[in-house]
């Protein structure tokens, strides 16, 4: 009988020894996940070099191949005004269809802001208001006169 109860004083000893093992193990694993989430508080962007990186890009294209060059600012999260006034309508029509699909992609945002002349915006520029509207007005009222 005596070694009946060394068995088991035996296997008693061995799961109260792995039951405090797997205490330890998991104090161990805890501090390991509050040191991922202090590393990924170090990945912190300051606003400010994001606004100071800001600029506005004035173009007037000759040719539909400069469209290219425009959406690459657009990428570069540069905002752009796009003068279409001395290029042939067919040819500022497929920029315009181009820019708008850069602008899509990229989640930006692309406005009339005078008569063929327009402002494409990358996603972090907001603009506040619309031009076009105070535009239509306008020329309504010259027509009636």
């Amino acid at each position: 009988m005596s070694i009946k109860s060394k068995f088991k004083t035996f296997f008693f000893l061995d799961d109260e020894y792995e039951e405090q093992e797997h205490e330890y193990i998991e104090e161990e694993i805890e501090p390991v996940k509050s040191n991922k989430h202090a590393s990924a508080k170090q990945n912190v962007v300051s606003l400010q070099s994001l606004q100071k990186s800001s600029k506005m890009i004035l173009l007037e294209p000759r040719v539909y191949a400069e469209a290219q060059d425009i959406a690459d600012h657009l990428k570069n999260r540069r905002s752009v005004v796009v003068n279409l006034q001395r290029i042939d309508h067919d040819q500022a029509k497929r920029i315009v269809d181009f820019l708008s699909g850069t602008v899509y992609a990229i989640g930006g945002d692309i406005q009339k802001i005078g008569s063929n002349i327009f402002l494409c915006t990358p996603d972090n520029v907001e603009v506040s208001g619309n031009i076009s509207e105070i535009m239509y007005e306008q020329d309504y009222q010259d027509k009636r006169w």
